[in-house]
Parts: C-alpha cells; structure tokens; sequence
C-alpha cells in the first residue's frame, strides 16, 4: 500500500509542481517586463533575468541533480541490485532518496582539494570551469513555452508585452549549439593535460578525438530539419512541427516523422558527447584512466554535474526539434483549448478581456508542462541506454562517428534535398520518413529474433551447465 501511495503521490505531485512553475516564471516575466517598461529598461533584460532563474537554476540544475539519484535507483532495479541505502531517512521518511543528493554535496563541499605537485596549477582549476560553463549555456536558447501576450496600461496607454519561457532567441539558433558545444573539448583536454598524470593525459586526448569525431556527424543529423522547416531557431522549428502531416491532423509533422534517421544520427552524435556509457571511453574505470582522475571534491563535482547537465540539455533539443516542443498534434491542441481550457477559464473567469488572457496563458502553462514531460521522458530514455550496452571499444567509437554516422549524416543531407526540390509540401519528404521507421523496425524485429535464436543454440543447457 505504500508503494501504491508513493507512486500517487510522484504522479499528482510532479505535475503540479511543473504546472505551478511555469505558471509563476510566466507571471514573473510579465511583472519584470511590465517594471522595465515602466522605468524605461530593455524589456528583454528583465525577462532574460527571470528566464535564467526558473529555467537554469530551478528547472535544468535541479533535474540534473535529481537525475544523480534516478540513475542510481534505476540502474540498480534494472540490475537487481540494492540501491543506494546508506543515507539513511529524514523524519523516519526516504523523501525518495533526497537525503543521499545532500550527503552527495555535503561530502563534495568539505572533501580535501588534494593539487598534484606536477600539475599545472591555473590550467588544473580552470578545467573544470570550461567544461561545465559551455555546458551550462547551451540550455539558454531552448524554447520550453509558447509566447504569451500581455496587455498592460503604463502611463495611460495600453501597451503589449510578451513573455516567452526561453533565455535568448538569437537568428542563429542551432549555430549557437554547435560554437558553444565545441568549447567543451578544451575544458576535457585541459584537465588531462594539465593534471600532470599520465593516464589523465590519456583519457584527455580519448575525450577530444571521441568529441571531434562526433561533431560533424552531429551537426549533420540537424541539417535535414534545419532544411525542412528554413529555419535555424527552435521556436520556430516547434511552430512548424505544429501541423499535421499529410494534411491529417492525427500525424503531427514532428521531426521524428520527417527525418528519422537525422534524429537517430544526432541522438547517437550527441549522446557520444556526453562522454556516458557505452561511450564512457575517456573515463575507463577498468584501464584506471580518465581526464578527471586527480580531481577530488568540488571540482570532481563540476565534472559529475556537467554529464547530467548535457543529458537535460540534449533531451530537450531533441524535444524541441524532432517531438514538436510544446505540441501534441493539432486535433490534440485544439481540443485540448476549445473543450478543457476555454470551459474551465470561461467558468471561473466573466470578463471578455480576462477571459482572453487567462485562456491563453492556462494554455501556455499546460503546453510547458507538455514540453516538461517530453524532456523527462527523454532523460529517462538516456538512463536506459546507459545501463543496458556494455562499453564500446574506442576502435568501434571511432568506426561509429567517421565510417556510419558520418556517411548517413551526409545521404541524409542529399535524400532530404531532393525530396524538397521535388515537393516542398513535405509530403514527400514524409513518405521516406515514415519508409525509413519502418524499415529501422522491420530491420530491429527480423535481425533480432534471428540473432537471439541463432545466439541461443551455442547456449549451454542446464544439464550441461552444472559442471562449469
């Protein structure tokens, strides 16, 4: 019966909370717009100053430190293993493993910062510091929610003022990705290089070729739909994914329908810059080699943090530009305005002009919480590649990103050029699409049966088991 009650309360709970924080960052944001504009400051400044609070620190920080949780509870029920169990309780309560993130940090914050004599002392603080900052701004251009209008009166005029749920929304969108990606190298080389150890030396070179061998390939996996929708921000990437393929408004035109195998390509690409299992090369615990092997403490931590940080990150990129952002598909969204929310508001709420903001802000909020879910859904699915393939050799990582990934990213490129050239409805675009998810299933459910059956008669049976 516990169990039942801890799973009712993580499913009311959870949402609420999303629900009620987007409800107050958009709240937020219209009250510092509407204070801007009132002592005449940039409008966007006060609303990038609330984005970066209840984005950054209170969405993206605060998942990723729970992911360090999940991850051990999840790896160790896939497993079946005990769990982390040394925390002990607060209050007599587990507050689901609350208590081990605590001692985590505790014991991150007052651990000895051991220096190796031989290292290079500013380049050895500075590492950490490289690799997590690139990190931590790439989140800064994911858009989590729609934009919400705002009417206000400001010295006797009626003025507009937009909220958006997004820290900047640069023309260059994806290119921002790319840049900032790519610094993350120089914080990883430097930390090996610059530890003075030999064997962090070599997980440091490990990190950068297995980093530059997956740039191209993931930069090429986004080209398809940077193509298909002429566009290179992600706002208006998820505005695209918001009709129906093939004029049916059950099939959205997501990114996962119209280009497949760029999806697969960039979540593969990305995923291997994460540097996480089966693509945990530079950091081999079984070779005793990794480019943060004498970092201890805080800085250790800054590593630690900074994988879980990209696994948020990367979810929600790839929510954004392969599952439609805040989207569910159009009979979805217009059901959900028309028949949910304008009853529930226009029942609360009597005034045409209130009636018309609430509306579209109760929406704003519920579409977040769509866009949340996507992006734990995502996280999740990461957790489990990582604790099901066993480790790559670095010669099979390396094959991936210069002999597969690299040679699709660019058939990709060239299929989905032709397919617009010949229709630029898309239709077409998403028959090869939806040919090539069938293909992939078709390919995953014949070749794996067949490798399993095959597999399993070299098993030994269980009366001739007994002996070894």
């Amino acid at each position: 019966m516990s169990r039942i009650v801890k799973l009712l309360a993580v499913a009311l709970g959870v949402p609420g909370l999303v629900i009620f924080w987007a409800w107050s960052a958009y709240t937020l944001s219209d009250w510092a717009a509407e204070l801007c504009t009132h002592f005449h400051l940039g409008v966007t400044l006060g609303q990038a100053l609330v984005s970066i609070v209840f984005i950054q620190l209170f969405f993206v920080m605060i998942v990723a430190t729970l992911l360090t949780m999940a991850e051990r509870k999840w790896s160790a029920a896939m497993r079946d293993r005990i769990g982390p169990n040394r925390a002990g309780r607060l209050f007599g309560m587990s507050f689901g493993g609350i208590p081990h993130i605590l001692a985590d940090a505790l014991k991150m914050i007052f651990k000895e910062d051991i220096v190796p004599n031989r290292s290079m002392r500013l380049l050895y603080h500075l590492a950490p510091v490289l690799n997590f900052v690139p990190i931590f701004c790439l989140f800064a251009i994911v858009p989590m929610g729609p934009p919400v209008l705002f009417d206000h009166l400001i010295d006797g005029r009626v003025v507009h003022l937009t909220s958006t749920l997004q820290i900047s929304n640069p023309d260059i969108g994806l290119l921002y990705v790319f840049g900032i990606a790519s610094m993350a190298v120089y914080g990883v080389s430097l930390a090996g290089w610059s530890s003075g150890n030999k064997l962090a030396l070599l997980g440091g070179v490990r990190a950068s070729a297995q980093m530059i061998a997956y740039e191209v390939a993931l930069g090429l996996g986004l080209v398809g739909m940077m193509m298909s929708s002429s566009t290179l921000r992600l706002d208006a990437m998820i505005k695209s994914q918001s009709q129906g393929l093939f004029g049916w408004s059950w099939l959205p035109a997501w990114g996962i329908f119209i280009q497949p195998l760029g999806f697969l390509i960039f979540f593969a690409a990305a995923f291997a810059e994460t540097k996480r299992a089966p693509f945990d090369l530079p950091e081999g615990e079984s070779e005793i080699i990794g480019y943060f092997i004498e970092y201890s403490g805080m800085k250790f931590g800054m590593f630690m943090i900074a994988e879980f940080i990209e696994v948020v990150t990367l979810a929600g990129i790839v929510a954004a530009i392969f599952f439609g952002g805040w989207h569910l598909n159009p009979w979805l969204d217009l059901h959900l305005r028309t028949d949910i929310i304008e009853p529930l508001v226009r029942w609360r709420f009597h005034d045409n002009g209130l009636v018309t903001g609430s509306i579209a802000l109760t929406m704003a909020v519920i579409q977040t919480a769509i866009f949340a879910a996507k992006v734990f859904v995502l996280c999740w699915f990461q957790l489990l590649i990582r604790w099901t393939f066993p480790r790559f050799r670095y010669d099979q990582v390396q094959n991936l990103g210069w002999r597969i990934l690299l040679p699709l990213g660019v058939g990709n490129v060239f299929v989905t050029g032709v397919c617009l050239l010949v229709d630029p409805s898309m239709a077409l675009l998403g028959v090869v699409g939806l040919a090539e998810i069938g293909l992939g299933l078709g390919m995953v459910i014949f070749t794996g049966s067949g490798s399993v059956s095959k597999s399993a008669a070299h098993l030994p049976t269980p009366a001739t088991a007994g002996g070894h």
